[in-house]
């Protein structure tokens, strides 16, 4: 078993040129994240995931030299960022197509689990069950409606009860 030390430890270009590549290349990047518009109102979503992984891959050849030039990798990047822009673009004005993620499905209506949708989801009751508790519920009895969102998250409308009055009216 031989190992190639010198392979392993010296370097087969200009160390320069790797610094070089891997700042404008960062920096470049950095900007597109800073200033493109892009989606943040909750957790990443699977276009962004995507967005990140093909930069991921488009760039990598650049920082290490596999492309001629930076730009290539830099170009490649710009044809990533602009695709993701279009299609969220295109996504709020045209929220009905539901282009980057699917629609709301409801799992509970009135305090009943909607066993199809579960099944269309692969979701088990047991979890469906967690997530009411993380929304304070231990039973969907209480539950008006719960949907499983677009971007995998479950929003919880419980039930008013009769008891209630309006704040206005509450006693104190």
């Amino acid at each position: 078993m031989n190992v190639d030390w010198e392979s392993l430890f010296v370097p087969s270009d200009s160390l320069l040129e790797i610094v070089i590549r891997g700042t404008v290349i960062y920096l470049c990047l950095f900007l597109a994240f800073r200033f493109l518009p892009r989606k943040t109102v909750g957790a990443m979503g699977p276009s962004d995931l995507l967005v990140v992984v093909l930069i991921a891959d488009a760039v990598q050849q650049g920082m290490a030299g596999g492309y001629h030039s930076i730009t290539e990798g830099v170009l490649l990047a710009a044809v990533i960022f602009g695709w993701a822009t279009f299609i969220d673009w295109l996504d709020f004005k045209l929220p009905k197509w539901h282009v980057c993620e699917a629609p709301p499905l409801q799992m509970i209506s009135n305090g009943e689990l909607l066993v199809h949708n579960m099944k269309r989801q692969q979701i088990t009751e047991d979890e469906v069950m967690s997530q009411l508790r993380q929304h304070g519920q231990d039973s969907p009895k209480g539950v008006a409606k719960a949907f499983l969102e677009g971007d995998g998250h479950f929003s919880v409308i419980l039930k008013s009860r009769k008891d209630d009055k309006p704040p206005q009216e509450r006693q104190l």
